[in-house]
């Protein structure tokens, strides 16, 4: 088992930032923009980061997954469609990774992010369900949204809730909270595969991921909480935030 030399302010540095991360992804997504570069400032290799970061992640997400699904927010079929195509979806995205440069996937992303930001923050109907595709065409139009937001988390990853959420309202007309639960659970079994594979090549550092996984389980289950409790005006508001880091952060890949 993997060990590093850590501080116990390092540990309270990340188990901190792994709260907020959990409890800003059970709302909006998002989340590993605030946890993945808090490992990173504790000085793990990036690898170790991954795998470290996926951990706390993952039982993050399957707390508030259980709150949305306790709390009947999710709509199952449909979420469960969605999820049968992020699997192969998020398999295609890693491959296309070795064809596509990522350079390019990320500037496409970028140009399209402000878009996307500007019309939630304009438009105060942005999490006003709209559905867009007849009935008939639900089950397959969910597994398209789980096979391109798949693609996309396999080539590059961080939003990919957000993305989700923001589908699932506006194509599917899924009221904000359904929205959320449905993505909650797409991230979960996506996470499975990953979480697996990172386990068994001893990519986790499992004395600061226990720790930072507890805390990540609150941060979910109070951030899921509150969704339940205040409804789309919440979400809408770190949804906002969550499209600014985002932009922020491909901003920075591309030009940095």
């Amino acid at each position: 088992m993997l060990s590093m030399e850590l501080s116990f302010w390092t540990y309270v540095f990340v188990c901190a930032m792994v709260f907020l991360a959990g409890f800003i992804d059970s709302i909006a997504g998002g989340g590993g923009l605030i946890s993945l570069p808090a490992y990173y400032a504790a000085g793990l290799p990036p690898w170790l980061a991954a795998g470290t970061n996926k951990m706390g992640a993952f039982w993050g997400t399957a707390v508030a997954t259980g709150n949305y699904a306790r709390k009947q927010y999710i709509p199952w079929k449909l979420g469960l469609a969605a999820l049968a195509g992020s699997l192969p979806g998020s398999w295609m995205g890693a491959h296309l990774f070795t064809v596509i440069p990522e350079q390019t996937v990320r500037i496409a992303v970028l140009i399209a992010l402000p878009i996307i930001a500007v019309f939630v923050l304009m438009n105060k109907d942005a999490l006003t369900p709209k559905q867009r595709v007849p009935e008939k065409y639900m089950i397959i139009t969910c597994f398209c949204i789980g096979l391109v937001v798949g693609i996309y988390d396999g080539l590059v990853g961080p939003g990919t809730g957000t993305f989700l959420q923001l589908l699932f309202v506006s194509l599917i007309g899924m009221e904000a909270l359904n929205a959320a639960g449905a993505a909650r659970l797409v991230n979960l079994g996506s996470n499975v595969g990953a979480l697996v594979s990172l386990i068994s090549q001893g990519k986790v550092l499992y004395s600061l991921a226990l720790p930072a996984a507890a805390f990540g389980i609150l941060g979910n289950y109070l951030g899921s909480n509150l969704a339940i409790k205040k409804g789309s005006k919440i979400i809408r508001a770190l949804l906002i935030v969550v499209l600014g880091l985002l932009i922020a952060k491909m901003a920075y890949d591309v030009f940095m």
